[in-house]
C-alpha cells in the first residue's frame, strides 16, 4: 500500500487561482495537498479578525505536513509567508518552491 506525502501550501492568499492549480497539480502526483481555507478578502470580509486564528491553523497544517509547498509567485513572499517558512524549517519539513529562491 502507498503512503503518500502529505504537503502544505503556504504563500500569499492574493494568488489563489496559482494554489488552486498547484493543489490539482500536486494532488494528481499522488500527494495529499493541504492548502488555504479562505483567501483573505477575495472569500471572507471579516478576514482581519480572524487572522490569529488562520495564522495558528497554518502552524498545524505545517506540524501535519511531510512537506512544505510555497507558493512565491514571481518570486513573492510576503511577511507572514517568511515566518511559516521559518517555523517549518524550524521543525524539519522540507520546504520546496513554486519558482526557485535567489
Amino acid at each position: 500500500m502507498n503512503r503518500y506525502k502529505i504537503i502544505t501550501l503556504i504563500g500569499s492568499t492574493k494568488f489563489k487561482n496559482e494554489f488552486l492549480e498547484v493543489e490539482k497539480e500536486l494532488t494528481l502526483q499522488g500527494n495529499i495537498v493541504i492548502s488555504l481555507g479562505v483567501f483573505s478578502h477575495y472569500d471572507n470580509e471579516n478576514y482581519e479578525s480572524l487572522i490569529e486564528m488562520l495564522n495558528d491553523m497554518c502552524r498545524k497544517k505545517i506540524d501535519m505536513a511531510d512537506e512544505v509547498f510555497v507558493v512565491n509567485v514571481d518570486g513573492y513572499i510576503g511577511f507572514s509567508t517568511q515566518r511559516e517558512i521559518e517555523y517549518a524549517k524550524y521543525i524539519g519539513k522540507k520546504v520546496t518552491y513554486l519558482q526557485s529562491i535567489q
